[in-house]
């Protein structure tokens, strides 16, 4: 494919592929523990990415687990949006379901996540105590799609190293259980992705954050997925990280745009704003190979990598657009 064509928006660079078909064997193995282990527990945290609030809960998860009490734990705050953050919470609180945000890696959110647990287990709680038990505790599975910071969140409970942590998602295997306090114990299950991607957009978001392997879609979509959605809904962040001139750069594509055009053979042929985008990074941050040609691995490494790292800003992917887009979390 030509690199400097592309879609105008964010949302065509996602049609290239009608689904994206992804299910791998630990994949399976993850839905199997999840669903065999449902029993043993009262409730469940479901863990989520702040940034993708939407995209980031899997409906395979959803239908799952949908007759037990959840508290929903919105990780990685620190790198999201704070107005959509305020968005989100109120969605949520609308649906039934307390939300709770953390930064896993300072620890912060992880008292009120305990408190969120207790309170929806009260009744239950009350019963038991009614009958003449001293004590009890709540059993809790922690559930999430991978790399949203499952393990770091047992770590923090735990007050220890007891969960395998890494920056790719699939590291967490097996099952273990984790005493978060005399009250609460949880159970830490294998990230779940679900078997395939129909909302392409979810798909990009997902890969921009992480919780993909970048090698399961093309690098260079993903970074101009971002880049697209950076231009549009934060106008001037590009410019300010990496000097690239935002306005000249938007005229230049509105003026030569051609929106869909046929090879012969059935190729789509595109001319991106996001490839553009992309392209006058590179040049600025000298990522270039002999004779000029832009390195777009190197490029497409360090944006998103910037981007990951929050070093771009407090960025969210999902905002409500996305609810009138019909998709379903």
């Amino acid at each position: 494919m030509n690199r400097d064509q592309g879609a105008q928006t964010e949302q065509d660079v996602c049609v290239r592929e009608s689904n994206i078909q992804w299910f791998p064997g630990h994949m399976a193995k993850a839905r199997r523990l999840l669903s065999e282990n449902l029993g043993l527990v009262d409730c469940v945290v479901e863990l989520i990415d702040a940034r993708i609030p939407f995209s980031s809960r899997n409906p395979e998860i959803d239908r799952l687990l949908s007759q037990k009490p959840r508290v929903v734990v919105a990780n990685k705050r620190d790198l999201a949006d704070e107005k959509q953050c305020k968005f989100w919470k109120q969605y949520f609180a609308d649906q039934g379901i307390p939300l709770v945000y953390t930064d896993c890696q300072k620890g912060a959110g992880v008292r009120e996540v305990q408190q969120a647990i207790l309170n929806v287990m009260a009744e239950k709680i009350q019963r038991k105590l009614d009958k003449g038990m001293r004590t009890y505790t709540v059993k809790t599975m922690v559930v999430g799609i991978p790399n949203v910071g499952k393990s770091s969140f047992i770590n923090k409970v735990a007050g220890k190293n007891v969960a395998v942590t890494g920056d790719k998602p699939g590291v967490t295997r097996g099952k273990q259980w984790i005493r978060m306090n005399d009250q609460i114990s949880l159970l830490d299950t294998p990230g779940l992705l679900w078997p395939k991607f129909e909302d392409q957009r979810a798909a990009f978001c997902l890969a921009a954050t992480g919780a993909i392997k970048d090698d399961v879609l093309d690098r260079t979509d993903i970074t101009a997925f971002l880049l697209l959605y950076l231009v549009d809904r934060y106008p001037g962040l590009l410019q300010e990280k990496y000097k690239i001139d935002e306005p000249a750069l938007l005229q230049e594509t509105d003026e030569t745009y051609v929106r869909q055009e046929y090879e012969s053979e059935g190729a789509f042929r595109r001319r991106t704003l996001g490839i553009r985008l992309l392209y006058a990074c590179a040049k600025k941050r000298g990522c270039l190979q002999k004779g000029g040609i832009i390195d777009e691995d190197r490029i497409c490494s360090m944006i998103l990598d910037d981007f990951r790292g929050g070093k771009i800003g407090r960025i969210s992917l999902d905002d409500p657009s996305v609810l009138e887009m019909g998709g379903t979390p």
